[in-house]
């Protein structure tokens, strides 16, 4: 029997851009000013007002009437509020040039292959296949109905199947009957991995072989892997282009801001690191300093020459 297909999502309502949306106090706010104001927020929580629209316009509401309250009662005459404004003001105008200034930054060719050429290595890639023997205490569940091997059992296991396959068994067939990792359904299989992506050990190692070759059981804190790859690549630079660009970018864009902003002055004393504090001095009462005071030994009588 199918399965009945999930509900879908109903389409949110769509209304003409110049119309109302919103009222609050003197303020009036219509369906394109509101996508606006959804568009500029942070991406943590545009989605959600998007999909939750009836919460943002009640936030909005609440700030339009209670900044006109505020207006009502001159407390935008203070010279507080005029110092918060005008810093929140720079600040958003500060995030815009600096994104604008981001959109503008293009990395040339021989930039980005002078880049290219120098980390060869994080452009590497290879797909293999593994067999995981869990051990006694790994993190994953044991399989219902089998038995928690113990380390040398699970290496007995392991060095058992990697002599099958030497042998020339199957390897995505013995991972579908042996293999306590997820992938055993699909014989083993992992996604394509950059360096880096793996626990040190298993990384390591598969990065060595070659395709085709099989590794001997490789120990991690999962228990015993054997490893098969299947191909090792290395990007060319057309498709390594955009993974240059995504790095390159907001480091030229961040050399641009601070040579734009390296000319400001900060007055040396003002800023300077507090001075550590004196340390302080004994003081010691007159009448003690009288009693501490050494003792002079009386000189010996002079017998005068016979």
């Amino acid at each position: 029997m199918l399965a009945p297909a999930a509900a879908a999502q109903p389409a949110p309502v769509t209304v003409p851009p110049d119309r109302v949306v919103i009222k609050a106090g003197d303020v009036t706010i219509t369906e394109a000013q509101y996508d606006e104001i959804i568009n500029g927020l942070p991406d943590q929580v545009k989605n959600r007002f998007r999909a939750n629209r009836k919460q943002f316009a009640e936030i909005l509401a609440k700030l339009y009437i209670l900044s006109d309250e505020a207006r009502r009662r001159k407390l935008d005459q203070t010279p507080g509020y005029k110092i918060q404004a005008t810093l929140n003001n720079d600040q958003l105008l500060s995030n815009l040039v600096s994104d604008e200034i981001k959109a503008e930054t293009k990395i040339d060719e021989a930039d980005a292959r002078k880049y290219y050429d120098e980390h060869l290595r994080d452009f590497e890639e290879v797909t293999a296949r593994h067999i995981l023997i869990r051990t006694k205490g790994a993190q994953m569940p044991v399989k219902p109905g089998a038995k928690e091997l113990t380390d040398e059992e699970a290496l007995a296991k392991a060095n058992d199947l990697y002599k099958r396959i030497t042998a020339g068994e199957d390897f995505a067939t013995l991972a579908k009957e042996n293999s306590d990792d997820s992938t055993a359904s699909n014989g083993g299989l992992l996604p394509p991995f950059p360096h880096n992506r793996m626990v040190p050990t298993f990384d390591q190692e598969a990065f060595k072989l070659k395709p085709g070759e099989v590794s001997a059981p490789v120990k991690t804190q999962y228990g015993y892997h054997i490893i098969k790859v299947e191909s090792h690549v290395t990007k060319t630079f057309e498709q390594a282009r955009p993974q240059i660009e995504k790095t390159l970018v907001p480091q030229k864009a961040q050399k641009t801001l601070e040579e734009m902003t390296k000319s400001a002055f900060y007055d040396p004393d003002f800023f300077a690191a507090p001075k550590p504090p004196a340390p302080p001095t004994l003081s010691v009462p007159p009448a003690a300093a009288k009693q501490a005071a050494p003792v002079t030994p009386a000189a010996p009588p002079v017998t005068p020459k016979q």
